[in-house]
């Protein structure tokens, strides 16, 4: 019953736009012609985009969004003309000042300003919510082609390491190409373009050399198009596929550790951006600060509020958003299914308390399987309380439900004994205490069991890949004298230690006991749900599937992980150095800050406390007293040197791994640094 209701909805959902687009058909059909350029540009990026909706539907939803928009803030923009005169915000008075004489022409202007007025900003308001609506569903496709674009680009590497390998392993291209479409879960979009391909010659009864010239003039990507164009090139030729896979792989490899460089470059050169820009509203602070010394100077306080809870923070997230351009997180969440003949491992997990595992699929049809989801939830339970520790390991974001409960009572008790200030005046009394308990107290019980099992959990997963290369060789060479890829794994884990070696021994066990092999290889893919481990246990399974001597197979794996282990190794050698200009940049801060307080603001402090006398002294102590509040300068240093800790924190371990959380650690221990540094300057 639900799923109907479901369905309807969407039905509906789906008609009353399709009924939109009907009604301003005539409309898209008198703007835009047949052979127009731009509803040609918006058809090609909705196949990109993978979008179903016809241009010419989906363009006259559009016209209709942004007329109803555009509708919308014209009656908004007639409302807030009248208003501006009817409450008198405007006065009718010479709003032009053109000399037009007397007689009938100025009666007419003074009879047709105001409702000239009125009629003009109803109009530029609608004409900007025409533009908002129209516009914003036009760039609906644009959008999602360029995220699509970016991930196949992103995975193209490993997928025609992927396409190799297989090819090594005997497969020919038809097989190579089903294959290629199943590993969606692992080569997202570019496991997608070719199931185009497939369904097109499976469904439309279309060749697939057809399915795949159609398919490279389609993909949004395109160094994609390229492989798929060379690709059918060798496939009519009657060319040696394998070959032409591996001089592909080859040049991808090449490929990606030119856009790394490319990618480094960039943010070396932002690196250099964010020391600049950071240390601007310090300059504006100095500034401020010196211009209020000046008595004929009309600076106010709010400009320097806005600088501090204002600037800083905007530039801040400002620069995130600029890394994120060029800082690529690496798609895919990891896990790996079985498909559909098998449920145990299409969820992807083994179990635990969120993940009950195999009886949650059966829950609801009979009474007993209700039982035994209580029994196992309470089993679960027990052992979470037995060993909180690992269930906050494997998953750290649960921290936030114990800490941040905690961190409102802390604050709210500290509120309700009086021990809190309660005021802004009272802040400025007790700026170290007030700002540690209102901002440095939770943040510290939030944020650092959630950078402590954070950190926990990407070191327990990584453990996993480190000896990735070195054991995939070992086990190339081993199924290379013969032995099963079991009895490889079973090989090399008797030879090696480490936590890989374990696992390959916990596998042959398995299987030992009547578990597949593939089986085994996803369980321990998703026990760790690593991007780059789940493409190499891809890779394995729909090699071993075939033969069970794959030595070319897993040297090809290895080879793709030697590759990956370069990158790596140069990009954290390269942010290193992102990562200390940040942390300098901060202290410099920090540092002058410090000094200003110290040197500048206390001492005209002091020599006006303990200096009397009058003549010039006396009256530029006076006016350093009347335009000077020395304990707002000193919480305002206080929370500017705060928050520039912490966000500069943040973006540091967004540079390192691409990863907000990465940055906790940083803003912890910068901010401690602040805390610090400040108590001891105060």
């Amino acid at each position: 019953m639900s799923l109907q209701t479901q369905d309807g909805g969407g039905s509906g959902m789906s008609a009353s736009s399709d009924a939109l687009g009907d009604r301003f058909y005539p409309l898209y059909e008198r703007l835009f012609g047949d052979d127009s350029e731009f509803v040609s540009d918006v058809e090609t990026k909705l196949a990109q985009a993978r979008m179903t909706d016809t241009v010419e539907l989906y363009l006259s939803r559009a016209l209709g969004i942004g007329f109803i928009s555009g509708a919308s803030l014209w009656l908004v923009g007639l409302l807030l003309g009248y208003g501006v005169f009817a409450f008198g915000l405007l006065e009718n008075e010479t709003l032009i000042g053109i000399p037009v004489g007397h007689g009938f022409l100025l009666d007419l202007i003074e009879l047709l300003r105001v409702p000239a007025i009125v009629f003009f900003t109803g109009l530029v308001l609608g004409s900007i919510g025409f533009l908002i609506g129209f516009g914003s569903m036009v760039a609906i496709p644009y959008s999602r082609a360029s995220a699509r674009k970016r991930e196949i680009n992103m995975l193209l590497t490993d997928a025609v390491s992927f396409m190799y390998a297989l090819s090594v392993g005997g497969l020919n291209q038809l097989e190579i190409i089903d294959a290629m479409a199943q590993a969606d879960d692992t080569y997202g979009e570019v496991a997608m373009e070719f199931q185009s391909i497939v369904k097109e010659t499976e469904y439309f009864d279309i060749d697939y050399r057809t399915a795949i010239r159609k398919q490279a003039l389609e993909t949004p990507s395109d160094d994609l198009s390229q492989f798929l164009t060379d690709m059918l090139s060798i496939v009519n030729s009657g060319g040696d596929i394998e070959s032409f896979l591996e001089d592909k792989k080859e040049k991808h490899m090449r490929t990606a550790k030119q856009e790394q460089e490319l990618t480094l470059e960039t943010l070396e050169l932002f690196g250099e951006m964010y020391m600049t820009l950071s240390l601007f509203p310090l300059l504006l602070i100095i500034i401020m600060v010196i211009m209020q010394m000046i008595p004929s100077a009309d600076v106010s306080n709010r400009m320097l509020y806005m600088v501090v809870y204002g600037l800083i923070p905007m530039i801040g997230v400002g620069f995130i958003v600029l890394v994120s351009t060029v800082k690529h997180d690496e798609p895919g969440d990891g896990y790996l299914s079985m498909g559909a003949t098998d449920q145990r491992t299409e969820t992807g997990q083994e179990g635990g308390l969120l993940s009950l595992g195999l009886i949650e699929q059966f829950t609801g049809t009979h009474s007993v399987f209700d039982r035994i989801k209580n029994r196992e939830g309470t089993y679960e339970t027990m052992e979470v309380l037995r060993k909180p520790h690992l269930f906050f390991r494997d998953n750290p974001l649960v921290t936030l439900a114990l800490t941040v409960p905690t961190a409102l009572v802390v604050v709210v008790t500290a509120m309700v004994n009086g021990m809190a200030p309660m005021s802004w005046e009272e802040l400025l009394d007790q700026p170290i205490w007030g700002t540690f308990l209102y901002l440095y107290l939770p943040f510290y019980i939030i944020a650092l069991p959630l950078a402590i099992f954070r950190e926990w959990n990407v070191r327990y997963r990584n453990a996993i890949v480190n000896k990735l290369s070195e054991n995939l060789r070992k086990l190339s060479s081993s199924n290379e004298t013969g032995l099963t890829l079991l009895e490889s794994l079973k090989a090399v884990s008797d030879t090696t230690s480490g936590k890989l070696a374990r696992e390959f021994e916990e596998m042959h066990t398995k299987v030992n006991y009547g578990t597949s092999l593939k089986e085994a290889l996803i369980e321990f893919n998703n026990k760790y749900h690593i991007p780059r481990l789940a493409r190499t246990t891809r890779l394995i399974t729909e090699a071993q599937e075939a033969s069970n001597q794959i030595s070319e197979v897993l040297r090809t794996a290895a080879t793709a992980s030697e590759n990956h282990d370069d990158i790596e190794r140069e990009r954290k050698s390269r942010t290193r150095m992102q990562i200390v200009i940040i942390i300098m940049t901060f202290m410099t801060v920090l540092a002058v800050i410090a000094i200003l307080k110290t040197q500048f603001i206390d001492t005209m402090a002091g020599l006006e406390t303990s200096g009397g006398g009058g003549g010039a002294d006396g009256m530029g102590q006076a006016n350093f007293s009347e335009n000077v509040n020395v304990n707002m300068l000193s919480v305002l240093f206080f929370h500017a040197v705060t928050l520039q800790g912490i966000i500069s924190g943040f973006i540091a371990g967004y540079i390192r791994d691409a990863s907000i959380l990465s940055g906790l650690k940083y803003a912890i221990a910068l901010s401690a640094i602040a805390l610090i540094g400040w108590t001891l300057v105060a």
